[in-house]
């Protein structure tokens, strides 16, 4: 083949200089929207981007700094630190010298500790040095409060099948290796698929698939050659960040809403994502008694055999275990009232007088402590019919007061009527 292989990657090759050639984020580049402002009106200011992966972060930043003429300065928070940092800022001094504005721009600024970050406050403020950072994560949770009040926050969204369409027509007719070839087929909803949002992996998987191919007289990207160049889909999931708990949280509440195939779904994502098996198996514990309780006792039973059969089995046979503990959860009649109680207990406890424990149901090892009471008149139940004895067994205070109110649901419906019986003299679980 006579055309030569580039050295540099198609995503960088054909990276926009300006916002004509930029796809997605209408929110923030459409007209009087705050990136285009801030171009046009020529205002910079310090602000973080977070979005997922591959959604136009770099290439904002970039465009902002071709279009204000701002001296640009990249790093990465995973290799670079505070020297680093400080470096930039000696630079920037210089610049403010020569009334030239510096741009820092910090890849993935949720990495930087809280030092690193300290580090960036005065120059930001100053104005010394417009920080661009990127991150994934929340910057709620992973920018300290000082720097969030300095800079503000833009929200990229994952990239649409209508943006990656632009991008790809953008890349086959712009890039000067893939406008010379005869690209004939490319399956575009597969690859869209693949690219998981990600523009970046668009393009990557892309220029993979057409440099395997790239022999062949008419190139044909069908759905085999690109199966051939990635192994999986480009799941979008960090086990540490905020998706994380978008997704564990989308999970629970399908399983308490009785959708066992939404929960199937986000297990699905969970462990496509490389989330750790356990930590799905403990939650389903949890759940069991919170959600499902003695509406369906069985639940709970489920739920540690799982864990425990997770933990000796392991991948990828673990998967069908919990989709088993997953479907049965769903499916299971429903009840908080366990958690309730303890919840209703717990705010008596914390809220008001810690009263005395009534001397008849007091221990009594000691001569003494019978002679002062203790145990007096108590009231064996097993001694009584049905194993059940008219006794009070709160504080006298609280005499009387219910914390767990069963439902009509499952299993607990009986439990409910069994209480009911047993305590119809002081008219409780009515």
């Amino acid at each position: 083949m006579k055309n030569k292989t580039p050295n540099i990657p198609l995503a960088e090759r054909i990276r926009p200089k300006d916002l004509d050639g930029f796809y997605g984020q209408e929110n923030l580049v459409a007209a009087g929207k705050p990136i285009r402002l801030m171009i046009e009106t020529d205002t910079l200011s310090s602000f973080i981007l977070w979005g997922p992966p591959g959604s136009g972060k770099t290439t904002l930043a970039k465009i902002i700094a071709e279009k204000t003429k701002a001296d640009f300065y990249q790093i990465n928070a995973v290799s670079s630190g505070v020297k680093d940092v400080r470096r930039v800022i000696e630079i920037a001094e210089q610049n403010r010298k020569m009334n030239k504005r510096t741009i820092l721009f910090i890849d993935e600024i949720h990495r930087f500790n809280k030092a690193q970050q300290d580090a960036l406050l005065n120059s930001v403020e100053t104005g010394l040095i417009y920080l661009i950072g990127a991150t994934t994560e929340n910057p709620s949770f992973e920018v300290i409060p000082a720097l969030r009040s300095r800079a503000r926050v833009y929200i990229l969204k994952d990239l649409d099948k209508n943006d990656l369409q632009k991008i790809l027509e953008y890349a086959l007719s712009k890039d000067e290796f893939l406008s010379a070839l005869n690209i004939d087929f490319i399956d575009t909803d597969y690859l869209f698929y693949l690219s998981g949002g990600d523009a970046r992996t668009l393009l990557s998987v892309l220029e993979s698939a057409v440099l395997q191919e790239i022999e062949s007289e008419q190139i044909k990207i069908t759905k085999e050659v690109l199966e051939n160049v990635v192994q999986q889909k480009n799941v979008i999931y960090d086990k540490s960040g905020e998706e994380h708990y978008n997704i564990i949280s989308a999970f629970i509440k399908s399983i308490r809403g009785s959708d066992p195939d939404a929960a199937l779904y986000w297990l699905a994502r969970m462990l496509e994502g490389g989330e750790d098996p356990l930590f799905i198996a403990r939650r389903l514990v949890i759940l069991a008694s919170e959600d499902i309780g003695n509406a369906s006792p069985n639940g709970l039973v489920l739920a540690e055999a799982a864990f425990g059969a997770v933990h000796k089995i392991g991948m990828p046979e673990a998967r069908i275990i919990l989709a088993q503990c997953v479907t049965y959860l769903a499916a299971s009649p429903k009840s908080n009232a366990s958690y309730m109680g303890i919840k209703k207990a717990e705010q008596e406890v914390r809220n008001n007088s810690l009263y005395s424990v009534p001397l008849h149901l007091r221990n009594a090892p000691t001569k003494l402590m019978k002679d002062i009471g203790y145990g007096k008149d108590y009231k064996y139940a097993h001694n009584h019919e049905y194993g059940f004895v008219d006794e009070n067994y709160l504080p006298e205070e609280l005499e009387g007061k219910q914390f767990y109110f069963p439902t009509e649901n499952g299993q607990e419906k009986n439990i409910k009527e069994r209480l009911k019986f047993f305590w119809k003299n002081k008219k409780k679980y009515d």
